[in-house]
This record gives C-alpha cells, sequence and structure tokens, in this order.
C-alpha cells in the first residue's frame, strides 16, 4: 500500500505537539508500520521533504519522527519504500491537482501539496493525520474529491485547542 503522511505524524512522534500520549503512541507505531512495508509518496520537487526538514531533526535524533525524516530522505529514490510523484503546476502557480472545489478554496495552503500528490499518483494513496484538525473541518470535501484521509487520533479532531 501507498500512503503519504503529513508532517503532524512525525511531529506527534517526537512528542512536539499538543497529542496526548494515545496518539503520540499511534504516531510512532504508524511510521514505524509504513517503514516496516508499506510505501511512501513523495514528490520529485522535494516540496514534502523539505517541510519535513523544516520542522524535523535531519539528523535522525533524537525522535522517532526525525528518524522518519533520516529514513525518507535515504530512501525516497529506493522505489520499495519510496514513489516520487511529478506536481503540476497551474497557471497561477497553484498545483493543478488540487480539487477546484469551492469547498475547499480556504484549505490550508501548506497542506495542498500532500492533496496533489494523492490525486496525481496512480494508486490515490491515503493521507495520514494525526493531530491538524484542518484535515477533519475538511474531511467531507475532500472525500468529495477523491482525496481520502487516515485519522490515526481521531479523539484529537475533538479535543477544544487552545489559542
Amino acid at each position: 500500500m501507498h500512503y503519504l503522511i503529513d508532517t503532524n505524524v512525525p511531529l506527534a512522534a517526537n512528542g512536539k505537539s499538543s497529542a496526548e500520549p494515545p496518539c503520540v503512541l499511534a504516531a510512532v507505531q504508524r511510521l514505524r508500520q509504513l517503514q516496516r512495508g508499506e510505501v511512501l509518496v513523495l514528490d520529485d520537487s522535494f516540496l514534502i521533504l523539505k517541510e519535513y526538514q523544516n520542522k524535523l531533526s535531519p539528523t535522525g535524533q533524537p525522535g522517532v519522527g526525525d528518524a522518519f525524516l533520516l529514513w525518507a530522505w535515504r530512501n525516497h529514490t529506493n522505489p520499495q519504500h519510496c514513489e516520487l510523484v511529478t506536481l503540476e503546476l497551474a497557471d497561477d502557480g497553484s498545483f493543478a491537482a488540487f480539487p477546484t472545489d469551492p469547498a475547499l478554496m480556504a484549505f490550508d495552503p501548506s497542506d495542498r501539496k500532500f492533496v496533489a500528490a494523492a490525486r496525481t499518483h496512480p494508486a490515490n494513496p491515503p493521507i495520514v493525520n494525526a493531530t491538524d484538525t484542518d484535515w477533519h473541518k475538511d474531511h467531507a470535501a475532500l472525500a468529495q474529491n477523491a482525496v481520502r484521509i487516515e485519522f490515526i487520533c481521531p479523539a484529537e479532531m475533538a479535543r477544544p485547542r487552545s489559542v
């Protein structure tokens, strides 16, 4: 199976988010599951890897999320572990594969690369989410546009957040 991993998953695995302990454990387990036998989908412009690197340590230390980043960099050209897609840009600079659905007009611009990569890849892989409530808020509109989300921490979607 192929999957995209939103940056909030390795952040949760590192304990670097407001995630409750069960979510931290779920994130750790999900990253390890992917590394043991699934395929991570990335883009060939390295937009996803660069986002990971901006929030995680490229040395692979000290957390599980940091180790995931190092694993992704080391394996991004290994087809047993990663597949790269090309994200085409529209004339306005947006991702051509991002839905034009008016219900998604306010969707987080930083997460659009994940949606575009999912819609570009022939397997239409799910996007794994741990703590980002935007994915939950827009879940119905995304589903209507053939974007699947795997929520590994459903309790986090209903938990009140501090502003």
